[in-house]
C-alpha cells in the first residue's frame, strides 16, 4: 500500500510542478496555451532540463530547484519547436 500511495503522490508532485514550470515557460518565452499544454511541457521540460543541466554539472533539488529546471527545459522545448516548425 506504502509504494502505490508514493507512485499517486509523485505523479501528483510532477503535474503541479509540470503546471508550474509550463506556465512560467509560456510565459518567459511569449507562448500562450492551455493547462494542458503546460502541463505536458512542464514535464517534458523537467526531462530536458535535467538532462540539458546535467550534462553541465547543474542539478535542482527540492520543490524549487525542480521548478527551475523543469522551466528552463521548458523554454528550451518551446525554442526548439519554434525553430523546427519554421
Amino acid at each position: 500500500m506504502f509504494a502505490v500511495s508514493s507512485f499517486v503522490t509523485s505523479i501528483i508532485m510532477a503535474i503541479i510542478i509540470g503546471g508550474i514550470a509550463g506556465w512560467a515557460a509560456g510565459q518567459i518565452m511569449k507562448s500562450n496555451g492551455s493547462l494542458v499544454r503546460n502541463i505536458i511541457l512542464g514535464i517534458v521540460g523537467a526531462f530536458v532540463g535535467n538532462l540539458v543541466l546535467g550534462l553541465i554539472g547543474i542539478h535542482g533539488s527540492g520543490f524549487l530547484g525542480s521548478i527551475i529546471v523543469s522551466t528552463i527545459g521548458a523554454c528550451i522545448v518551446i525554442y526548439l519547436g519554434r525553430v523546427l516548425s519554421k
